[in-house]
């Protein structure tokens, strides 16, 4: 058996393994399966280290441990040591750990449009932030904002990928949400969006939620195009999948099983 899972803390909430497990169906791989696998920062070393010796060919990581991910890899793409984070783990047979983000890839596939030329601003100062902020940023984005709740961590990003960190977040074309908010159905009011929506066009929430989120449900109430979670999850699962499998991968069975 091949294995395969999803790293985070927590990760009962994640529809990764119907999205990967209905890919690996469709590719007729029988003898892969995927899973949830949740570890508390404390054990998360530790475990993963162990994952090749059980039957692991790679991971995807999520929320917290992105950045401890890169960490503890062997090696790792360019990409990874740019973002400083990885949501993609792959084992040898020797049992060394190599590290990807698709994060980034993932974002720029799911938008509608190039970002290159627009303003964006970045909630959140994650792991996933930091492959937002890179991945708008190297597509030509004209300037990104990032806003943290601890401004302090929104600085850091923005002095490490030479954008613009925000104490008020200001108007901007394209608004990201990178943060937990709405994971729990939280509602509109716990990001400083304020009037902001009158002037994005585009709403992104890496958030899925059953109905959509208070975020995108706003966004599309003021006739913005809206890119919720699922479709992000989709292009940068399709990316890891590629990469353990080498095949191509069936997007809209990977959509089918997510929606």
């Amino acid at each position: 058996m091949h294995r395969l899972g999803v790293v985070g803390w927590p990760v009962a909430h994640s529809r990764s393994p119907a999205m990967h497990n209905a890919a690996l169906a469709e590719l007729g791989l029988g003898d892969w399966h995927y899973q949830r696998l949740p570890l508390p920062p404390d054990v998360f070393d530790e475990t993963v280290r162990r994952l090749p010796e059980m039957g692991f060919v790679g991971v995807n990581v999520t929320i917290p441990h992105k950045e401890a991910a890169l960490a503890l890899a062997d090696t790792a793409s360019d990409a990874a040591r740019a973002i400083g984070a990885a949501n993609t783990l792959t084992f040898s047979a020797s049992g060394s750990i190599a590290a990807d983000n698709t994060d980034a890839p993932g974002l720029l596939a799911a938008l509608p449009e190039s970002p290159a030329g627009r303003t964006a601003l970045v909630f959140g100062a994650g792991g996933s932030a930091r492959a937002v902020v890179w991945a708008l940023r190297e597509a030509g984005a004209a300037e990104v904002q990032v806003w943290n709740r601890t401004p302090e961590r929104a600085a850091a990003i923005a002095a490490a990928f030479g954008v613009r960190h925000v104490a008020e977040p200001h108007s901007a074309e394209i608004l990201v949400n990178c943060t937990s908010v709405g994971l729990g159905g939280e509602p509109l009011d716990a990001l400083p969006v304020g009037d902001l929506l009158a002037d994005a066009s585009t709403v992104v929430d890496l958030v899925y939620h059953d109905g959509g989120t208070a975020l995108t449900a706003a966004a599309a109430d003021h006739g913005c195009v809206t890119v919720d979670g699922s479709e992000i999850l989709v292009q940068q699962g399709a990316l890891s999948l590629a990469q353990w499998t080498g095949r191509a991968v069936p997007l809209a069975a990977m959509r089918a099983a997510v929606r």
